[in-house]
């Protein structure tokens, strides 16, 4: 299985085979690397499928590769980009870098430069997989109420911290406020006054933001998983996200993984 697809653009055969032949010893087999001859080949496989980093001629006929990159920079999960140019064009650069490109090699490129660049565009795709999931994750009623957190009263700032550590324990309301040295009926008033969630919601709503967070970034399985966020049977486990995202863990995680 392939970490990263890379995609090399260019209208120049040569060039481009001599590309893939380099990226190919690099990686070792650990990376995908894919070719397009021009402009519109590369758009078509940019929109039928993940491209991790994209290196790309500027000038080609009919679609530049400034016009590729015109054309996804609005897609969320938009590959890093390394432009290549044969000639040292200041407005193509300025273009380039309004366009978030990370690096601009000149022809003939360097095997260092090449491979040096490649490797940090892995690591800001990566940066931007994890961005890409944490957005994917965002639950607004469970991040209104953590915003509230800094201005929360000392007793339910604890209990949060505790309700954080112990997600996968079987914790109860009385547990908590034990913990926090308060009455649980005043604990409870008190935690829905300052979270304007009850300890209930909370709790459930925490744990999903948990279990999305394994789906998405682990392969474990779905008991696994229920068992991880506190929840003693995989059944109730399934019929509480269902209840809560509109569809299973399972095709959850299939939804987010074909995005």
């Amino acid at each position: 299985m392939y970490e990263k697809t890379i995609l090399v653009v260019d209208d120049e055969p040569r060039a481009r085979e001599g590309m893939k032949r380099l990226l190919e010893k690099w990686a070792s087999g650990k990376h995908r690397i894919i070719t397009a001859a021009n402009g519109q080949e590369a758009l078509d496989i940019l929109r039928q499928e993940r491209v991790h980093v994209l290196l790309t001629d500027i000038r080609m006929p009919e679609i530049t590769g400034l016009d590729v990159l015109e054309e996804m920079r609005e897609k969320d999960d938009s590959p890093a980009v390394i432009l290549i140019s044969a000639y040292p064009d200041f407005d193509y650069a300025q273009k380039a870098i309004s366009l978030g490109v990370l690096n601009y090699l000149l022809k003939p490129v360097k095997k260092s430069e090449l491979f040096e660049a490649v490797e940090r565009a892995i690591h800001v795709s990566e940066q931007k997989e994890r961005e890409r999931v944490m957005r994917q994750l965002v639950d607004d009623k469970l991040i209104d109420a953590l915003d509230r957190h800094p201005q929360t009263r000392e007793p339910i700032r604890e209990a949060i911290q505790f309700i954080d550590r112990h997600l996968k324990d079987d914790i109860s309301l009385k547990e908590v406020a034990e913990h926090v040295h308060l009455n649980p009926s005043y604990f409870s008033t008190l935690f829905k006054e300052q979270m304007k969630l009850t300890f209930s919601e909370y709790l459930t709503r925490r744990r999903m933001q948990r279990a999305k967070e394994l789906l998405m970034t682990t392969d474990m399985a779905v008991s696994e998983i229920a068992e991880e966020c506190g929840y003693k049977t995989a059944k109730y486990f399934i019929h509480l996200f269902k209840e809560m995202e509109g569809k299973t863990p399972s095709s959850y995680r299939k939804s987010q993984k074909e995005k």
